[in-house]
């Protein structure tokens, strides 16, 4: 009797101790993870062993209310995914049916779920090249699953796996990969009783359009002045089980920024997402093509330079401030010409007086003989004098260093 009593003792500090509570509270890789999974695109977290991967995919579930099933990759033969042969009474006739494992079969009748693969990358070669048709085309055997379904992965790097292997890269190429890794105060919290809350972003429906729009202008667009990465795999191994570009990713990506336009996501969000499915070279330079289509039309600005609206970033003012003089260039008249030096002006009265040195110097050589010298002019003669001098002495530092050496 008093070891039964012990345990029902232990039993209650064990439910004590599973009693936790959620929380509303910004997480930005946990906000990429839902949104991937609302995109229904297959997610693969990367991150050391204990970091919370396992941890996290099971609040996913709950939070959702989608049954997990969990299924380990690296203990299962390449047959549990491509299907078992069944042969029946006339296989001549009636071919041999490949049968479906039983955790497929209750996704399928269940009709909903989130399946974890979990110890991805100690799969080897084999069992990853059979999990390529259920990641991509959702088929185990002779059982296709339902929508309802979302696929997440996990895995270690091949540093710290156990006999890792690194993922072959057709695998790799159908994952959006997350790094995924500890938030200090989301642990010490959630020690505490209270981790984070795991919800699905709210997509507005009035927004659909004009998300699907923008993301199909973003991702073509850029395409067409990068043609080269369209397709390119890395030379690396290890960079080839990662993410990188390809017709496929790139497919993945303009389906991301359709929905993070949709749901009114933050700028790190969609960078987790984009670096995670074509890569950081691809993604970053992507990136930077996103923010150049949300730049006024410096005809616009021209047109009205006393009520211009000028970013605030460094690089996107120095941009458009870079555009409106081109677009004199292209089409220089007296008007147009005056009413860049006024956006110039404005350009130094509310931003960075160094930004408009360039494109002053470069605006001050395309008049004309016959137009005059507009007043506004001289608020930039100082900036514009103060930054050849600095040129100036900084070219006489660097001769003098020279001469000494």
């Amino acid at each position: 009797m008093p070891s039964y009593r012990s345990l029902d003792v232990a039993d209650t500090l064990l439910t004590l101790l599973r009693d936790t509570t959620t929380e509303p509270r910004p997480d930005t890789q946990l906000e990429a993870l839902t949104l991937a999974v609302a995109a229904d695109l297959p997610v693969l977290l990367w991150g050391e062993p204990g970091i919370g991967k396992t941890a996290a995919l099971t609040q996913l579930a709950e939070a959702l209310d989608l049954p997990l099933t969990t299924v380990i990759a690296s203990v299962h033969e390449p047959s549990d995914f491509s299907g078992l042969p069944v042969v029946g009474d006339d296989p001549a006739v009636q071919g041999v049916p490949m049968a479906p494992p039983d955790w497929a079969v209750r996704l399928v009748r269940t009709g909903r779920g989130l399946l974890f693969l979990d110890e991805l990358s100690t799969a080897p070669p084999a069992v990853q090249a059979a999990l390529l048709r259920l990641v991509l085309e959702r088929r185990i055997g002779s059982l296709h699953l339902p929508p309802g379904v979302r696929i997440v992965a996990a895995a270690n790097p091949r540093s710290s796996a156990a006999d890792g292997w690194e993922l072959s890269p057709p695998l790799a190429n159908r994952f959006v990969h997350l790094q995924w890794a500890h938030d200090h105060e989301v642990v010490v919290r959630g020690l505490g009783g209270t981790w984070p809350r795991a919800t699905l972003p709210r997509l507005a429906p009035e927004m659909a359009p004009e998300a699907v729009d923008f993301a199909r202008r973003a991702v073509c667009g850029f395409l067409t002045a990068r043609p080269g990465l369209v397709h390119r795999l890395p030379s690396s191994e290890t960079r080839r089980g990662g993410p990188w570009p390809s017709p496929r990713s790139w497919e993945m990506t303009l389906r991301l920024i359709a929905f993070a336009t949709a749901a009114g996501c933050s700028r790190d969000v969609l960078s987790l997402l984009v670096r995670g499915t074509v890569g950081d070279g691809p993604g970053l330079e992507l990136l930077a093509s996103l923010d150049r289509m949300d730049l006024p039309d410096p005809e616009t600005l021209l047109a009205d330079p006393a009520h211009a609206a000028l970013p605030e970033r460094g690089d996107l003012r120095q941009a458009v401030l870079d555009g409106v003089v081109e677009a004199v260039r292209t089409r220089p008249e007296k008007a147009r010409w005056d009413a860049a030096w006024a956006l110039l002006v404005r350009a130094v009265e509310t931003g960075a007086p160094d930004l408009v040195v360039v494109p002053a110097t470069t605006l001050a050589t395309l008049r004309r003989a016959d137009w005059d010298v507009p007043a506004s002019i001289e608020k930039l003669a100082g900036t514009v004098s103060l930054s050849r001098r600095a040129d100036h002495a900084a070219a006489r530092s660097a001769a003098t260093a020279k001469a000494a050496r």
